[in-house]
């Protein structure tokens, strides 16, 4: 079979191709990728595979249909929202994600914009540099706040995991409770409970129609004047806008956000560009060099087992 990659995975070269190994030994040809490409070069190159290899870039019907070959995507990436799935389903292509390869590090990325949120650590980075003091700025400690995790997952419990070293309260909100998360410590409550209580409300569901602008203008406005919002999921999940706004009103006190609409560069009118007392990261959650060199052997993995007759983690 011929397997393409359509994007780099943020792994050298060397290492891709050692742990694709399992297929190259048993005759398939393996097309390594090394730089971003735009969607014409990805057209080119995927003419005649059976297998494409994609990251988080879009996937669009165009792509899809440049071979009349592809059978199966393994997806480099937890979430397949940027996938043209409709497309997928019309040519029979089944796709498969990468689920839990970014989990530690996406819950550690949350812990420390809680932190430092919490801490004032960017703002306290500029002050030293301009010859400051701490004076100015109100610090809290993560000890003793109630944090609520919508969306209880393995990332959402891994949070939840780490944040009881720091003896936290957990809530939680999801459409299915999970024993792991109540052997946790989360007790689950209602969405509007979760906004209403919670020091810190922190998102971990995937991105639906269900979970478009989860945390919606209506709900930010039940949250503490003193509250947080974290997101390290997906952007689409917040009302942006609203969540400008009710920074830059006072009606919650800060936000850590690793997530947008879109992937960075985000353009300069967007609206948290412009609000008061926000982080902005450039989706790092899962950027960690053992996360993709975890997901590299995870979508190898995928490929041989779905060869093999045997496929795991297939969405669709």
């Amino acid at each position: 079979m011929k397997i393409v990659m359509l994007e780099p995975l943020g792994v050298s070269q060397e290492k891709v191709i050692n742990m694709a190994k399992p297929l190259i030994e048993k005759g398939h040809e393996f097309i390594y990728c090394g730089t971003p490409m735009t969607e014409e070069e990805k057209i080119a190159r995927a003419k005649g595979a059976d297998v494409y290899i994609i990251a988080n870039s879009p996937l669009t019907e165009n792509v899809i249909n440049a071979s009349d070959n592809l059978k199966f995507i393994s997806v480099g990436f937890t979430g397949i929202d940027h996938i043209d799935l409709n497309a997928c389903k019309a040519k029979g292509v089944h796709v498969s994600n990468s689920q839990g390869y970014a989990t530690d590090a996406t819950a550690e990325a949350t812990i420390a914009l809680m932190l430092a949120c919490l801490r004032n650590i960017v703002p306290y980075n500029q002050i030293v540099r301009d010859g400051g003091t701490l004076l100015g700025y109100t610090n809290n400690t993560l000890k003793g706040k109630t944090i609520g995790i919508i969306g209880t997952g393995a990332i959402g419990c891994r949070v939840a995991e780490i944040a009881n070293g720091f003896g936290v309260k957990l809530i939680g909100y999801s459409t299915t409770q999970r024993e792991q998360a109540l052997k946790l410590g989360i007790e689950y409550k209602t969405l509007k409970e979760v906004f209403e209580q919670s020091d810190i409300v922190t998102l971990h569901t995937p991105l639906t129609a269900a979970t478009k602008n989860i945390a919606s203008k209506d709900m930010l406005n039940l949250m503490k004047k003193t509250s947080i919002l974290i997101n390290c999921a997906r952007g689409a999940l917040v009302d942006n806008n609203a969540l400008a706004a009710a920074l830059n009103e006072g009606r919650i006190a800060k936000a850590g956000i690793d997530v947008f609409e879109m992937e960075p560069p985000i353009p300069a009118n967007y609206p948290l560009l412009h609000a008061k007392n926000i982080i902005l990261t450039p989706h790092i959650g899962y950027f960690s060099q053992e996360s993709l060199e975890y997901r590299v052997e995870i979508i190898c993995n995928n490929i041989v087992a779905w060869i093999e007759g045997n496929p795991i983690n297939i969405k669709l």
